[in-house]
């Protein structure tokens, strides 16, 4: 993968790599854009089996941050970091920690780096015993784990769809389908059986998933069945990102498409629309998924409880606004976006404007 290429195509402002041969640490850092405020995003741990499939990642998850934030009306800009860990499952240590919060310190403010897939609030506080500019730790950093929010703003994203198709906003009387149950997907699971709902649930790490039987009572999918072809009303998505493609789409038996995880759409524009042509509504996942961001980025801006408790309770009222912009639209997927970079745009010809009127 040609990286400045990349960039352009994805049109990002800044990417920076890191090998810190004392810890061993090798990461990378993307900021999306600034244009709304500094980038915000969440520090990713994971085993990639190529560098590109990281570079890929980063630059996708980065792109996506804009948007979510845009759409969530916050005043900051996307990003995202990625630590390539050299094989799966590799425990965390304070000293790549803090050598990774040295990383984001050395982008003064730019980059604010926060929880995400393999990081917890320990290994944010290590960050952050050598940055001011980390969210998601509780004894350093603050705003602890944000998946609960995350699960919340899913939920709230389901009423939309509900609402949209003209259905009641009653859940006693749904199937849905968990994929993953980690942080964000166990907290949906539990909000859909408080609900009243039928949760079917699937994950690689069959603890996780036996957890989900045993504390919520649902029914978990045993690993000689695709929870993708399964008859069910909804199908959350819960964790990595990349799952709905041609292929998945084209088996899907489900009305709606809304769950936690990023970049569900392997190819956005193709797959959003065929999504579509089969008449399957697919809430946006940065539009969906957007309660953590609203939780950290609020307390980081400033917010009160209340205010960031109003934004993740909006994301119902979002997410009906993209989908009806949807109908004249090649896809939901394309209505989020537009909507997202109205605001972006607007907020980049403000500046044009004032630099103008400056001089």
């Amino acid at each position: 993968m040609q990286v400045l290429e990349s960039m352009i195509h994805h049109g990002h402002e800044r990417i920076s790599f890191l090998n810190d041969p004392a810890t061993g640490l090798r990461a990378i850092i993307a900021i999306h854009s600034t244009v709304l405020g500094n980038a915000l995003g969440g520090t990713r741990r994971f085993h990639y089996v190529t560098e590109s499939d990281a570079l890929f990642d980063v630059l996708r998850l980065s792109e996506g941050m804009t948007y979510k934030a845009a759409a969530a009306d916050l005043s900051l800009g996307g990003g995202k970091s990625i630590i390539l860990l050299p094989r799966a499952g590799e425990q965390p240590t304070e000293a790549q920690g803090r050598a990774m919060g040295r990383f984001v310190e050395s982008h003064g403010g730019t980059y604010i780096a926060a929880e995400d897939v393999g990081v917890s609030p320990q290994f944010c506080d290590w960050m952050a015993q050598e940055c001011r500019h980390i969210m998601g730790g509780e004894a350093v950093s603050h705003g602890g784990d944000p998946s609960p929010w995350t699960a919340l703003g899913c939920f709230n994203s389901m009423k939309a769809c509900l609402r949209q198709l003209g259905r009641k906003v009653d859940f006693s009387s749904l199937s849905v389908g968990v994929q993953g149950c980690g942080a964000t997907g166990f907290k949906l699971a539990k909000l859909l059986r408080t609900a009243g709902a039928a949760v079917m649930v699937t994950d690689v790490h069959v603890p996780s998933m036996k957890r989900a039987v045993e504390e919520l009572g649902c029914v978990a999918l045993g690993n000689d069945r695709n929870l993708f072809t399964e008859k069910l009303d909804v199908i959350a998505p819960c964790a990595m990102g990349g799952m709905l493609d041609h292929t998945t789409i084209k088996n899907l038996h489900c009305e709606i498409v809304c769950g936690t995880a990023n970049n569900q759409l392997l190819n956005p524009a193709e797959d959003g629309a065929l999504l579509k042509q089969r008449d399957i509504l697919y809430a946006p996942d940065f539009i969906a998924n957007a309660g953590g961001l609203i939780r950290l980025g609020g307390l980081h801006l400033g917010m009160t409880e209340t205010l960031i408790d109003q934004k993740v309770s909006a994301i119902e009222e979002t997410t009906l606004t993209v989908l009806r912009e949807s109908v004249n639209a090649a896809s939901t997927s394309d209505a989020a976006i537009s909507y997202a970079r109205r605001r972006i745009d607007a907020a980049r010809q403000s500046k044009l404007n004032a630099h103008a009127g400056a001089r």
